[in-house]
């Protein structure tokens, strides 16, 4: 279905959310007619921010929002959904757009597989009503979808779309891009050579993917690298517990700008417990890219600043390779919690692959480095 007809058909006037690649046709649709505006369309921190952010609106207009997301956030917003919309506290009205990663029989990444079968349930637990939207939808099935969900949002509940893949298209072309000369994977090789035997952390998405490739070109094993390719956000907080509990090991951390930005309270966590053996590395390349490029907040943000504020000894930021290899060299001869925010390019090689090792392997393998 072309995207100008759902859009037409839902008639909504504001979206909030967090990108999504499943709704790649919308996020770039929004980018097109609206950028980021304040009036009709705010990328989010996360999918709960989104919905509160809808919720306002809402309350200041009386007009119906939407929020959409990739299906993983569905945790994230059932507190918000249970607590401030439900009709049973303010009967606050939000269409829900909800990209179907991990649809059962549809081949996917292993953090999608449990989440892609419990998609449906968590809504109807969430008393959200649901209609699937796959290519075969006709824009007639549509419209009788959305006249049907008109009167249940008129007592003050919430609906769903839950896309499949594939399902909405869009023809317009968008480019994201930056003037930021070091490119991720690069950076990525950089943080590799400095922390040698050390451990790392990597965050979801492109960032583990270029760290296992690197191990893999190089012939060096994976054992030292835990890749969390789901639960984006928490990247820095399981970097923490591994530090609180190994204080012998240096733990590096790589973590994105839009995960970073996504559970920022953790920062505050981990500057109030200052492990000095862990290294915090932000690469912010200011946009949600494994996703599909569209911008996040990161640009407007101080995240070194904020980092010091929390309380993290040491803060800098870097742009370029000198200042990055300076930065690196030093932050391994000191025993400070230390953040490094690495301004980055956006984009990667259109043959990275994704990694071989399960993770169920990569937990045992790492477990047993620990040890060891």
């Amino acid at each position: 279905m072309n995207i100008n007809v759902f859009f037409d058909i839902v008639g909504a006037q504001f979206y909030a959310g967090v990108p999504d690649s499943q709704l790649k046709a919308l996020c770039d649709y929004l980018m097109c007619i609206y950028g980021i505006d304040s009036n009709h369309h705010i990328i989010a921190a996360n999918e709960g921010n989104a919905v509160a952010i809808a919720a306002g609106y809402h309350l200041s207009t009386g007009k119906i929002p939407v929020v959409y997301m990739q299906n993983s956030g569905e945790g994230n917003v059932i507190n918000p959904v249970a607590s401030l919309l439900s009709d049973k506290v303010y009967g606050i009205p939000i269409i829900f757009v909800v990209g179907w990663r991990g649809e059962p029989g549809v081949h996917d990444e292993p953090q999608h597989i449990y989440q892609g079968e419990v998609t449906i349930k968590l809504l109807e637990d969430m008393d959200i009503s649901t209609f699937v939207i796959d290519k075969d939808v006709s824009e007639s099935d549509l419209k009788e979808a959305m006249d049907s969900f008109g009167a249940v949002l008129d007592k003050g509940k919430s609906v769903a779309f839950v896309v499949k893949k594939g399902a909405l298209e869009y023809d317009g072309k968008i480019q994201y891009k930056n003037d930021y000369p070091m490119t991720r994977e690069e950076i990525v090789k950089h943080i590799v050579s400095a922390a040698s035997d050390d451990v790392i952390v990597s965050t979801t998405g492109k960032a583990s993917r270029e760290l296992f490739e690197i191990r893999e070109s190089e012939g060096i094993g994976h054992e030292r690298d835990f890749l969390t390719v789901g639960s984006m956000g928490h990247t820095s907080s399981i970097a923490l517990g591994i530090a609180l509990n190994k204080p012998e090991k240096r733990i590096w951390c790589i973590d994105g700008d839009g995960a970073a930005l996504m559970h920022m309270g953790a920062m505050a966590v981990i500057g109030s417990y200052k492990p000095g053996n862990m290294i915090h590395i932000v690469i912010n390349n200011e946009a949600h890219e494994t996703v599909g490029g569209m911008p996040t907040v990161a640009g407007n943000v101080d995240l070194a600043g904020v980092a010091k504020a929390c309380g993290y000894t040491y803060s800098v930021t870097v742009s370029d390779k000198s200042a990055l290899d300076e930065e690196l060299n030093k932050v391994k001869s000191r025993r400070d919690l230390s953040l490094i925010e690495i301004k980055c390019s956006i984009g990667a090689r259109a043959d990275l692959g994704r990694p071989t090792t399960t993770p169920m392997e990569n937990k045992r393998g790492f477990m047993d480095y620990l040890k060891r």
